[in-house]
């Protein structure tokens, strides 16, 4: 059976004792108690604090925790299982954006790239609803594309918590299922 691959992506820089840290840490082991595989960006922050809660759960196997580095250089948090060092800075956010649903807590301006490229990607996106972008965009629209005709409230999902979280993924991601194909040129017939 499939595991889905959930790509968390957050602030990179929050206190281990903050709101937004603990949200991460319990959503990280939900994911994998829920039978999900984690990607996030490898580094500090949301992204160490869902990977410490991935391993948590008595059910994580070797490689549900993938991070996709920013640099060339192949330090990620402790809580890696396998880091992809790609060397493309901010533009790895596509790579970890493309992953079959995208969960967002806070973030800045790299948590919003993040969640605009999945958007554009048509994947499932949710939102928690904290300062920051994740809170910003929770239950809206990015943009009034219609990108699944037989999702009418299709949106950023918004969450509170890691129940709600698993809640979206369980009813939702088997809907969110096109292959994005790439920027198309539309054509208007000249009357």
């Amino acid at each position: 059976m499939k595991k889905y691959t959930i790509a968390v992506v957050g602030d990179a820089f929050v206190d281990p004792n903050s709101e937004k840290y603990e949200l991460a840490e319990k959503l990280g082991k939900a994911l994998i108690d829920n039978g999900y595989r984690i990607v996030c960006g490898g580094l500090g922050g949301v992204m160490e604090a869902v990977s410490k809660g991935a391993f948590q759960s008595e059910y994580k196997e070797k490689g549900d925790v993938i991070g996709i580095l920013p640099g060339f250089d192949k330090s990620s948090n402790e809580y890696i299982d396998i880091s992809f060092s790609t060397g493309l800075d901010v533009i790895r956010n596509t790579i970890v954006a493309n992953s079959d649903a995208v969960i967002a807590i806070g973030g800045g301006a790299g948590t919003l790239s993040e969640m605009a490229f999945a958007w554009t990607f048509h994947r499932l996106v949710i939102a928690y609803r904290i300062d920051g972008w994740s809170g910003k965009l929770a239950d809206s629209k990015i943009d009034g594309r219609i990108r699944y005709p037989d999702i009418p409230d299709d949106r950023v999902y918004a969450v509170d918590n890691e129940i709600d979280s698993i809640n979206f993924l369980s009813k939702l991601l088997p809907k969110y299922c096109r292959v994005y194909d790439g920027i198309k040129q539309s054509t208007r017939n000249n009357q």
